[in-house]
């Protein structure tokens, strides 16, 4: 399995994603510089966080408009994986690759801290390796990380199997309390209709290491391999 790591000016968790890839997860990793147009065959492309751009305008505008991005939605388009996290998340929002819009926090103030968040469903690529009703604890880092989406589009994703993730209490409880930045049903992280197409706003790359006492993050990575067939 080949993973691209795309990088945008101001892209800061692209070493953390590939460090994690390649030497954790054992996988061929590159870096894709976002002005080039070849994703050098690469099965999975991942868009990482940061502020791309300096997060001027809006958070993920003008990435969307990157050159790499034509071939990352046509990669999509072709039914090929992406998975896209906070600024990453951000960009695909931005394309349309994934429904929905990041907005600002409630609070407007950027939130730094560890959540805990709850897969809805546990047969997805991003979420089949998972424990059933596990809380994962994951780092959030970001200000405009509120995801919404109108009445019609949330019933089509809830319908649809959608929502990956929504913030929880440590207990798994999904409550206004554990809602960190006043996302719509406290949805964390979603899917396109294909399931082939993955954002979400906390950092799974961040918690993937013994190093930091927390791997929560690690089942998501496990998650992908297992369900492309690299693991057993």
């Amino acid at each position: 399995m080949k993973f691209g790591v795309v990088v945008f000016p101001g892209s800061n968790c692209d070493e953390d994603m590939v460090y994690v890839l390649s030497n954790i997860m054992g996988q061929e990793t590159v870096k894709l510089w976002h002005k080039n147009t070849d994703l050098e065959g690469c099965d999975v492309i991942v868009l990482p966080g940061g502020f791309s751009y300096g997060d001027y305008l809006r958070s993920g505008a003008i990435a969307r408009f990157s050159p790499i991005m034509e071939g990352v939605i046509q990669h999509a388009n072709k039914g090929g994986i992406v998975f896209g996290v906070c600024n990453g998340f951000q960009v695909l929002c931005e394309a349309g690759l994934v429904p929905g819009a990041l907005l600002q926090n409630t609070e407007r103030k950027f939130i730094c801290k560890n959540v805990f968040i709850k897969a809805q469903n546990n047969d997805s690529l991003l979420t089949n390796s998972i424990p059933k009703d596990r809380a994962l604890k994951i780092p959030i880092a970001h200000g405009e990380g509120r995801y919404f989406a109108d009445e019609k589009t949330l019933k089509e994703m809830n319908e649809n199997g959608q929502i990956l993730f929504r913030y929880c209490d440590e207990k798994g409880e999904i409550t206004d309390d554990a809602n960190p930045n006043g996302a719509t049903e406290n949805i964390a992280g979603v899917c396109n209709a294909g399931k082939n197409v993955f954002g979400m706003m906390p950092h799974p790359e961040r918690a993937a290491d013994s190093i930091l006492s927390n791997e929560d993050g690690k089942f998501l990575f496990e998650s992908i391999l297992k369900k492309t067939g690299v693991l057993a």
